[in-house]
């Protein structure tokens, strides 16, 4: 928030104190026609102006953040908040008040009654620089919009699904599985490594450096604790089987970048996460929104399909021989239908909306995904589904309204409810 603000406002002081000085040297003759007076108007509307156009567009800034804090979740608009616009906006924002006031310095110096002509110029020019970078961030704050925010966060999600994970049809070698299957047999445990210090967030696993470090002691590394899990004092981090020689503790910590917050590399389950914490800041009582909890649905239904047709058995790493080198905690599928479905489908139960585009993300699931054992489980949760519709306290019409499927929550039925007869025996109607 600091550092780039203050590295503009450094840099028009240096420019302030060099350029004026090289003009008059070297270019005295170049001179602007303004007269003096309107010349000092000038300088002294831009500078007052413009750090009154500071204050007020920065307050404005920081109350729309603070107010798509409470709507959404404080955890998304962070990374709004920490958008480098800003900072290069308000820095922008400084450069020009300073040299503007470094101009007004040097103009009629000494009495010569002279405009200069070149920095004169490089004011106007700061001036149309900062109109572009305010529109600039009027667009960015634009993005706080519930839309823009869900389809930023889903588009995080994707690209993280992209990079960490392979389709199913290019998954691992028979070769490397039946390292997998040998996995049990890793050797004694020779090194055990212990986390000290203030909890902090595993952000990033440096999987190429952990692998080239397990391949030169000859031993397989087996991580305790997965990307987005929080490391308090005297957490086990890591376990080292077999090896020629233990490892420096300094050297394994820095395969490890640790942060304050999670954040969305290497941890597809972050984008999921905050979806779901605006859905059900808008189920709850205080907002009552459940249009918002559906449309953030639809960005966990286009995340879990992709994760669906993936390979999710990511959390080992191979050396170029093809030896286990590496293994790390990575969620399942049911852990994935647990984060994004349970607390929509417990916080979500009064709404008939909720529960029928909650009911079509499953139905669309169980039609996409190609594994037996993932459709098995999409299954078992849409029973569970009905269920809990069965035990709600909806009346008959809203129960059989709740076990339609309908993509808009309320729009277009997909499906008709089923007979009495032919829904399970354990839901009461």
């Amino acid at each position: 928030m600091w550092l780039i603000p203050m590295v503009y406002t450094a840099a028009s002081i240096i420019a302030g104190a060099v350029l004026p000085r090289i003009e008059q040297t070297y270019f005295a003759g170049y001179v602007h026609q303004m007269s003096v007076g309107s010349a000092i108007a000038f300088f002294s509307s831009v500078s007052s102006g413009m750090m009154a156009l500071t204050g007020i567009v920065f307050a404005i800034a920081f109350v729309v953040v603070q107010f798509s804090a409470l709507a959404y979740s404080p955890r998304l608009v962070v990374m709004f908040a920490n958008d480098p616009t800003l900072f290069h906006t308000l820095g922008i924002f400084f450069a020009t008040f300073t040299y503007s006031l470094v101009v007004l310095m040097w103009t009629d110096r000494a009495g010569s009654g002279t405009v200069p002509l070149i920095s004169t110029q490089l004011v106007t020019v700061l001036l149309i620089i900062s109109m572009i970078a305010f529109a600039k961030l009027i667009q960015n704050l634009s993005n706080l919009q519930i839309h823009n925010v869900l389809q930023f966060t889903g588009a995080r999600g994707r690209a993280v699904i992209r990079t960490m994970f392979v389709p199913i049809a290019d998954s691992a070698t028979g070769a490397q599985q039946d390292a997998v299957d040998a996995a049990s047999d890793l050797g004694p445990v020779t090194q055990t490594l212990t986390y000290f210090g203030e909890p902090r967030v595993i952000a990033r696993l440096d999987i190429g450096a952990l692998v080239r470090l397990a391949q030169t002691t000859d031993a397989v590394l087996v991580l305790d604790c997965g990307v987005g899990e929080t490391l308090v004092e005297g957490s086990v981090l890591m376990h080292v089987h077999g090896g020629t020689m233990p490892f420096a503790e300094r050297v394994l910590m820095r395969t490890v970048r640790l942060a304050n917050s999670r954040t969305f590399e290497q941890d597809p389950k972050y984008a999921i996460r905050l979806l779901v914490d605006i859905a059900i800041k808008a189920l709850s009582p205080a907002i009552n929104d459940p249009t918002t909890a559906v449309q953030a649905l639809d960005q966990i239904e286009d995340l879990l399909r992709r994760l669906g047709r993936r390979e999710l058995d990511a959390g080992r790493a191979f050396d170029t021989n093809g030896v286990l080198r590496l293994i790390f905690p990575v969620p399942t599928w049911q852990d994935y239908l647990a984060l994004a479905f349970d607390e929509i489908r417990q916080f979500g139960g009064m709404s008939v909306q909720v529960m029928r585009r909650l009911r079509a993300v499953l139905v669309g699931l169980a039609d996409t995904v190609t594994v037996e054992e993932r459709r098995a489980e999409v299954t078992r949760y849409l029973d569970h589904l009905s269920l809990d519709i069965g035990r709600s306290d909806f009346d008959d019409l809203d129960q059989a309204a709740a076990l339609q499927e309908d993509r808009q929550g309320l729009g277009l039925s997909r499906k008709r409810p089923k007979p009495r007869s032919l829904l399970p025996e354990s839901i009461p109607l």
